[in-house]
């Protein structure tokens, strides 16, 4: 028995393990970020729906449809007063845009939720969900989910992009170390 072989089997086992462990952890976390995301686009929701029920309601109050307040803001000579148009016409939009991903996150499948959530990620939400986030043992069936695709893929990363690859040069070496040695094996016979 080699003592070499012996402990490098046993190094990979560990490595194997440990990747496991470091897959099943790491992508566990995709659904709580993603919970914690929609928590923080709810906010951001609600204070957008805010705004815009300012609008509507200064609107109401002086006998205009929001859109014909905003046209009519638009196209006033005073330019301070028309970029307040602008930033009607924007609270419009970022109430239908984080409305859409909202919808779109909330109700898509446990497979198509992470490329869904990719589409729809507002940047700026992500990255403070980001400085903020707290991970947390996932006790779904997502989050099982996702534990078991993360080994799988670290351990597929590491079983054909390094241990099989090594394999192969390592039993390619060997071959060309024995090609002469058989040569000379049956020069001397």
């Amino acid at each position: 028995m080699n003592p070499g072989r012996t402990l490098l089997g046993a190094a990979d086992g560990l490595l194997d393990r440990v990747l496991c462990v470091a897959g099943a952890v790491l992508f566990s976390q995709a659904p709580e970020f993603m919970q914690q995301y929609l928590q923080r686009l709810g906010g951001h929701l609600d204070e957008a729906r805010f705004q815009l029920a300012q609008f509507q309601r200064a609107a109401t109050q002086s006998g205009l449809t929001l859109e014909r307040l905003i046209s009519q803001t638009t196209a006033n000579a005073d330019p301070a007063v028309a970029r307040l148009g602008g930033v009607m016409t924007d609270a419009v939009q970022r109430v239908d845009a984080l409305e859409q991903a909202q919808s779109a996150i909330l109700h898509a499948s446990l497979w198509t939720r992470p490329f869904v959530f990719l589409r729809h990620a507002d940047s700026g939400i992500a990255h403070a969900t980001w400085s903020i986030f707290k991970p947390a043992v996932p006790t779904t069936t997502e989050g099982l989910v996702y534990a078991l695709v993360g080994v799988a893929v670290l351990l597929g990363l590491y079983h054909l992009g390094v241990k099989y690859p090594v394999s192969c040069a390592v039993r390619a070496r060997a071959r060309r170390r024995a090609a002469p040695r058989a040569g000379e094996a049956a020069a001397a016979s």
